[in-house]
């Protein structure tokens, strides 16, 4: 694979955003759709494996997650009600960028919307850092990771700028870009968030299934060298 530079998105992060200024940008994989690896090439879900939350729990006897196919596009479906549980993909990535969209299954009357995207977690999922998704509450990364190689939270990250989550059955984008230490999440236009103290150099993407139906696609990944 040819070799990569951290995207625009995540670099215009020194410039602007330090002085409360929100640069628009496009997400890495509209400027350049080249070079990226489909996490849901599969028909079954084989690379995919399901882990408690917490850790120590059994598994629900519901599996939420399955595959469904719109037309030409290729839809992971959760039926997350009653369930709390993350689904990672079945392989350890490095530095790279995870594309992935999402949206809710609006429920009239309801709101409090919940659910997460996953970087550079532990297998057993002891360890993880997620990107919130809910409806209008994102924008920041946070989680249980290690420092030194002891116990921590993630740290402070997310940056001045507007909510950028749209509401309950629109479409939402994120982008996680994971470079050395540095952790950033681009949503819907812009970074919303950047932590410079990841000491877990690599581990699994996911998504989290925590009491609603909600919808990814696009779940592409692509390393930087």
């Amino acid at each position: 694979m040819r070799n990569l530079t951290i995207p625009v998105a995540a670099l215009l992060l020194v410039q602007g955003a330090r002085a409360g200024e929100v640069k628009e940008t496009k997400s890495a994989f509209e400027s350049d759709p080249a070079g990226w690896t489909n996490l849901l090439q599969s028909t079954n879900l084989k690379d995919w494996k399901r882990v408690s939350i917490p850790p120590s729990s059994k598994l629900n006897n519901k599996n939420p997650w399955k595959l469904e196919a719109k037309g030409a596009e290729t839809i992971l479906h959760c039926d997350g009600v009653g369930v709390h549980e993350m689904l990672l993909f079945d392989k350890e990535f490095s530095d790279g960028i995870l594309h992935i969209e999402w949206r809710f299954h609006p429920v009239e009357g309801k709101k409090g919307y919940n659910s997460g995207v996953y970087a550079r977690n532990s297998a057993d999922g002891a360890v993880w850092h997620q990107a919130q998704v809910g409806s209008k509450n994102v924008g920041h990364l946070f989680g249980n990771t290690l420092a030194d190689g002891k116990p921590a939270k993630v740290g402070t990250n997310k940056l001045p700028g507007p909510q950028r989550g749209k509401e309950a059955g629109e479409w939402n984008v994120y982008e996680i870009t994971c470079k050395g230490k540095t952790m950033t999440l681009w949503i819907n236009g812009a970074v919303t968030a950047q932590w410079t103290a990841c000491d877990v150099p690599r581990g699994y993407f996911g998504v989290e299934a925590e009491g609603w139906v909600i919808e990814f696609k696009n779940v592409k990944f692509k390393e930087l060298r």
